[in-house]
């Protein structure tokens, strides 16, 4: 193959690639050359500050589908595949097989939510990464059938990563207890909310095992907040920015325990998508936010606060015994209707584990050809 030029600077490359020529910095295509990766432990061998200076091309060619350089300083020569480049030079980061768009959804959602059986979870790529990438894309699912045994829950949660504990442990069970030290706790309704708020890192996925359910109310409420977020960005985008810009308190306080932690209600990327909401007035602390800011800060979160109880967004569902509700709890709120405490008995079993841990499975079955998005492994909720 006939050589193409390549421009050569005092601090990096200017590549001619498929759309056109794209500049890469010394340090940042000597760190890309394959050989700092150790292929055995997949981790990084290469310190770029061991050199004795920046790093500068001598020379710079295409060979093949790779970047060949080169050093000025080291005899080492670096192959960059050139599909690297490619990607770098378009996206601005690598691919990752996780990084989904996420579909926003309305009140019309519950009978197109993801349904998969527990065996079909734990036994079968297939489903597993289905599941995975309707978390990812819907931020809720739900695994049916589940096995009636204690270690059901814990069987499913490891299927796609490690229990995540927080200040009641690794498991809570939500029905009613003589000495609450959460309202979930207690028959009464529950507020639309993502859980523990206050902890510096919130839990990332929540799981629900309903055990039994046979009471007189107590409908399980769910909406995408990041829909909600959206909406509040095209009706009132000064309320928008007013709640994804300023950090607000929250706590999880009992006998035993004390967390604070400060969060953005609306949470963005760096190109301002919406990732995720935090929410919860019976965990927010007193607000500290200047007295001034409050003036206008007050009556965006209020307004949004409302948006959270309109129809347009609410999906209402019986949890049924045998369902396992999973979640992204920094994206879709929750609550619950009152019920009547002494009509039967309602239990559902909890967990958590992080959004890092789902789409670290999701990556790894999409690598193995698993990228979950056959449509006959997902099933529909009767109305």
């Amino acid at each position: 193959m006939s050589e193409r030029p390549i421009t050569l600077t005092d601090t990096g490359a200017s590549v001619p690639l498929a759309n056109g020529l794209a500049y890469f910095n010394y340090c940042w295509l000597r760190d890309a050359c394959p050989s700092c990766i150790d292929g055995q432990t997949r981790e990084r061998i290469f310190d770029v500050a061991s050199l004795p200076g920046l790093p500068r091309a001598r020379a710079a060619r295409i060979e093949g589908e790779a970047l060949v350089i080169d050093w000025q300083a080291e005899t080492q020569v670096s192959r960059i595949p050139l599909d690297l480049l490619e990607t770098f030079a378009t996206r601005g980061r690598a691919e990752d097989p996780a990084d989904l768009p996420r579909r926003l959804w309305y009140a019309d959602q519950a009978p197109r939510f993801t349904r998969v059986p527990q065996a079909a979870v734990l036994n079968d790529p297939h489903a597993r990464a289905r599941l995975t990438r309707a978390l990812i894309e819907d931020g809720i699912a739900i695994v049916t059938d589940m096995a009636g045994d204690g270690d059901s829950l814990p069987r499913l949660v490891q299927a796609i990563g490690p229990i995540t504990p927080s200040a009641e442990g690794l498991f809570f069970d939500v029905r009613v207890e003589l000495a609450p030290t959460n309202l979930a706790y207690t028959a009464g309704p529950l507020e639309m909310h993502t859980d523990l708020p206050g902890e510096e890192a919130a839990p990332g996925v929540q799981f629900l095992h309903c055990l039994e359910n046979s009471v007189e109310g107590g409908l399980s409420l769910f909406l995408d907040g990041a829909a909600v977020a959206e909406a509040l960005h095209e009706e009132d985008p000064d309320a928008f920015r007013l709640l994804a810009d300023n950090k607000i308190p929250f706590f999880y306080r009992h006998d035993n325990w004390d967390y604070r932690a400060y969060q953005r209600v609306i949470e963005t990327d760096p190109e301002g998508r919406v990732t995720g909401v935090t929410i919860s007035q019976h965990l927010q602390d007193t607000m500290d936010l200047p007295q001034v800011l409050l003036d206008s800060y007050y009556p965006a979160i209020i307004r949004f606060l409302k948006m959270l109880h309109e129809d347009r967004f609410l999906v209402r569902f019986r949890s049924e015994a045998g369902n396992c509700v999973i979640f992204d709890n920094h994206r879709i709120v929750h609550g619950r209707e009152g019920y009547v405490a002494d009509s039967g008995k309602r239990h559902l079993r909890g967990c958590y584990t992080d959004r890092g841990a789902l789409r670290s499975t999701y990556r790894v079955l999409a690598k193995q050809g698993f990228d979950g998005a056959c449509e006959e492994i997902s099933q529909m909720i009767p109305a």
